[in-house]
């Protein structure tokens, strides 16, 4: 009959229930002992510094606890220098802390570790004849990060929208090496792969070394056609007191084809093949609090690429430099007790293309739309198409080769939302201008050095003719741990003959925003 129980089932789930019980029981024993070994070995730890501090040590051993994936040999070159036998005069107790805690920090800084590792202290057996009463033994315990991830997922923004898989294995070799594999679909990058293996040198996790390709195709809508990548790089990376550099060599196979019917003659010139053989280098100096939506501090980054040019070879030739930097200051509320939430920030980026003889030629060589700089969007310059700005030949965005834009932005937190979550709401005016040298329609038969001079020099001073093209905007900003959101309603306030503005709601996301 409806209604009815079967006994057997209600003590099957009485059963069942003390069982979970048990094994939830269990388990908090087991972590109740855990916590109180590690706050014993704290305390423990904490009274023989207070103690001792001031006393004379020589570090007899040092073992890593719960690194079963890790090279012996990779962990001794961070654990060995700590060893008293590698050093030339005694540790005082203080001392030694100090020094494991600054390996242990190189250890959590190779990302396999799933919590920064602890520090343990013990003396040796006295009845071993070959301690002494100064010694010490350092026990570090770690536990290991998986050794596999694998995400997917969906993304959208920037008028495109993507899904698209990646695949990281980490630790590869025991020696904190990782291998990133990313695979992605697209409305507008119909198609991209990636590979990049990244690896420390000499167990330092401030220099690192790494080796890519890549494979994509791109729908180039503002410019009428499709480009085709396919190559490779290989690069070093190394913190400094200046901050992040990077210094690497790429070389790339682009092929610009798919052609609308109604491209103009500038993309029809550039369409097929090119090599670009290039080698570039970038300072990155990040002093902001919270990059994708700060409240203090400034960030600076400096790029440099050269490519073509002497023994680089290829089809393309040229120097190309770029600048940007951003500041951010906090604004404070009267009758407001700490953080206020309010925020003013500013950006300025520039960039430079010149052009290069390929090889140990004398004729140098124009810029193609591959090369030149893009300005405009909702990572930029708001209130303008994706390329709007600029040279345009007929509906497409050719591009140029001396650029400057700046945004100011006013932040402020949502009423009833607090400063503490990643809300804010947004009124800003941005504005750029993007130029191209005046040889540009002459690339078939080359140019000479002093024209381009002459050129790059009357582009400069051009740039200061005028007032540049300038939008002015409020919206919404979601500063998400990935990315940064933006929805705007923007108004073109200064447009120049040609360009392509953009009144009304604009959606943005990116990691780098003007």
């Amino acid at each position: 009959m409806a209604g009815q129980v079967d006994p057997e089932d209600g003590i099957f789930e009485k059963l069942r229930q003390r069982n979970d019980q048990a094994q939830e029981s269990k388990t908090r024993s087991v972590n109740d002992r855990e916590r109180a070994l590690f706050e014993k070995q704290q305390r423990r730890l904490s009274e023989l510094v207070e103690a001792n501090s001031t006393l004379p040590c020589t570090i007899a051993s040092v073992r890593v606890l719960g690194a079963r994936n890790t090279r012996q040999g990779f962990l001794k070159l961070i654990v060995n220098p700590l060893l008293s036998a590698n050093r030339d005069r005694p540790y005082t107790l203080s001392e030694a802390l100090r020094e494991t805690q600054y390996a242990v920090d190189k250890l959590y800084r190779h990302d396999i570790f799933q919590e920064r590792p602890s520090i343990s202290v013990d003396r040796p057996d006295p009845t071993d004849p070959s301690s002494t009463p100064t010694d010490i033994d350092i026990y570090i315990s770690a536990r290991e990060k998986s050794r596999l991830t694998f995400k997917t997922g969906t993304e959208a923004g920037n008028t495109e929208g993507s899904a698209f898989t990646n695949l990281t294995l980490r630790n590869i070799f025991g020696g904190a090496e990782s291998l990133d594999l990313n695979a992605s679909l697209g409305t507008r990058t119909r198609s991209a792969y990636q590979a990049r293996f990244e690896a420390p040198i000499l167990a330092n996790p401030d220099f690192r070394g790494e080796i890519g390709g890549l494979a994509s195709s791109t729908q180039k809508g503002w410019a009428s056609h499709e480009e085709i990548l396919k190559g490779g790089w290989v690069k070093t990376k190394w913190l400094a007191r200046g901050g992040k550099h990077e210094l690497g060599y790429t070389g790339i196979w682009r092929q610009v084809t798919g052609m609308d019917e109604k491209a103009s003659p500038t993309v029809r010139g550039d369409a097929g093949d090119s090599v670009k053989s290039s080698i570039t280098y970038s300072l990155t100096n990040e002093q902001r609090d919270y990059p994708l939506l700060p409240q203090s501090g400034y960030f600076t980054k400096s790029t440099l690429e050269l490519a073509g040019w002497g023994p680089l070879q290829g089809d393309v030739a040229f120097a190309k430099t770029e600048f940007e930097t951003q500041g951010a200051i906090p604004i404070p509320i009267p009758g407001s007790n700490g953080n206020s939430g309010v925020s003013f920030t500013a950006g300025f980026r520039t960039g430079l293309m010149y052009p290069l003889p390929i090889g140990f030629g004398n004729r140098l060589q124009a810029s193609r739309i591959n090369d030149r700089f893009q300005l405009g969007g909702a990572t930029d310059v708001r209130g303008f198409r994706l390329g709007g700005l600029g040279p345009h030949d007929g509906n497409d965005a050719v591009g140029g080769d001396i650029y400057a834009a700046g945004s100011a932005n006013l932040l402020m937190p949502l009423p009833r939302v607090g400063p503490e979550k990643p809300f804010r709401f947004q009124a800003f005016v941005n504005g750029g201008r993007l130029l191209a040298l005046k040889q540009s329609a002459n690339k078939k038969s080359g140019l000479d050095a002093a024209s381009v001079r002459q050129s790059v020099s009357s582009t400069i001073a051009e740039m200061a003719i005028g007032l540049p093209s300038i939008a002015a905007g409020i919206g919404l900003v979601y500063g998400h741990p990935a990315a940064r959101f933006e929805l705007n309603f923007s108004l073109p306030l200064v447009i120049r003959r040609g360009e392509d503005a953009r009144k009304g709601l604009q959606f943005g996301l990116g990691v780098s925003m003007l």
